[in-house]
């Protein structure tokens, strides 16, 4: 068997989620077929059981478009090149948006299978216009086409199931949901402490992380206006970087420089870094918070359990399918509006909730380190990417008997 994935990101240039889940289900699948991987970027790589092209045009034909549309330009230019090459697997696997295109191009002119894995909805992402403009309708209309389309649907939360169902037209019977994994000899508690070192972090005194991306669907900007609520010995170290637009970029910079003003424990790291880097950060902090206001699955919760810490985390999403509340971490309730932006009913609420969660763990260390003991154990239970890979194994044979 062969599968080609299709994918936006992969190493070495991987900024979220989907770009993990990526990079870790190729290369456990490739252990068990061929694995082909056509990606945005200059990779060129090819071993054993998997080979990596990236496909990246930037020759200036799209040099006089509208700002907010070139990226949309540049992925349909990209999704036809991806095709241009003979496709020869058994099945194609596309993932995000980005790749839909091209899977859908792929399943029409080579008949091959298409397997459509949702890391998230864009009917759920609507601050995405932000950056995107009217390219937001093209983004939209592309996802639609291919999750209806699609000969198999993967979910990554059994939430995320529910809101296909809601929002495509699309039978039940072609959705199966395999959660997002870990690698766990990756993913442990280390005792290096150099990063903290390097930014100014005081080992002696507690600290709650946040590691992610400066966008609204993170819901960064909450947490930085629960700082002014969290006890003030606490430290507070922000691992973002890569701002969806210019305007949330500047929000988040005058949110920052707003607390600062109370305050000189704040650390912005404001770069995405390497993943060792980012597990010594998980490793050492007292609690990690993540307060996104839409998640399908939340990936980074399961890295920071993974390297026992506890959580603090908005009860959106799959993010309840992951953090088991009172056992280990905590689940923040949100209540969000109905029309877009899918922002907070009362904002201010949802940061002195996040602060006030924080300060229960970090002020009753008996229950952060319990805390902490069942999130690993609950990361090795139900996300450990060999099995994952297995699933995944089984829905693509499952189409090619077909």
């Amino acid at each position: 068997m062969k599968a080609l994935f299709l994918t936006r990101e992969f190493p070495p240039y991987v900024y979220g989620g989907a770009g993990v889940h990526v990079e870790y289900l190729a290369k456990e699948l490739s252990e068990l077929m061929q694995i082909e991987v056509r990606a945005f970027g200059d990779q060129d790589t090819s071993e054993d059981s998997i080979t990596v092209k990236g496909y990246l045009f930037e020759d200036g034909i799209f040099k006089n478009s509208d700002e907010k549309l070139k990226s949309v330009f540049k992925t349909l230019s990209t999704g036809l090149h991806m095709n241009a090459e003979a496709i020869d697997a058994d099945v194609v696997h596309c993932h995000t948006w980005y790749s839909h295109f091209a899977g859908i191009m792929a399943k029409l002119c080579y008949g091959t299978p298409l397997v459509v894995t949702t890391h998230s909805l864009e009917p759920l992402r609507p601050w995405k216009r932000e950056q995107l403009g009217r390219g937001y309708d093209a983004s939209s209309w592309i996802e639609k086409t291919a999750i209806e389309m699609a000969d198999c649907l993967i979910a990554v939360s059994e939430e995320t199931k529910e809101d296909v169902i809601k929002h495509f037209n699309v039978d039940e019977k072609k959705i199966e949901v395999v959660y997002n994994g870990i690698d766990l000899k990756e993913y442990v508690v280390v005792k290096e402490t150099n990063v903290l070192e390097a930014y100014g972090i005081d080992k002696s005194k507690p600290y709650v992380l946040f590691v992610g991306r400066i966008t609204r669907q993170k819901g960064i900007v909450h947490l930085v206006n629960a700082i002014k609520y969290i006890d003030p010995d606490t430290q507070i170290v922000l691992c973002a970087g890569a701002p969806d637009t210019k305007e949330i970029a500047k929000e988040m910079e005058d949110a920052v420089e707003e607390a600062r003003k109370t305050r000189d424990n704040i650390f912005w790291i404001n770069k995405m870094l390497d993943k060792k880097d980012v597990i010594q950060l998980y490793s050492h902090a007292d609690v990690f918070c993540c307060p996104s206001i839409y998640e399908p699955f939340g990936i980074i919760n399961i890295e920071a359990m993974a390297c026992e810490t506890a959580v603090v985390a908005s009860a959106v999403g799959g993010i309840k399918e992951v953090v088991i509340p009172e056992e280990t971490g905590l689940l923040i309730n949100l209540e969000q509006q109905n029309v877009a932006p899918f922002e907070p009913v009362n904002s201010d609420k949802f940061s002195k909730d996040l602060a006030a969660g924080i300060n229960r763990l970090i002020n009753n260390k008996e229950l952060r380190d319990a805390m902490a003991k069942k999130g690993r154990k609950r990361v090795e239970d139900f996300f450990d990417w060999k099995a994952i890979a297995k699933q995944t194994q089984t829905i693509y044979q499952s189409l090619i008997n077909n």
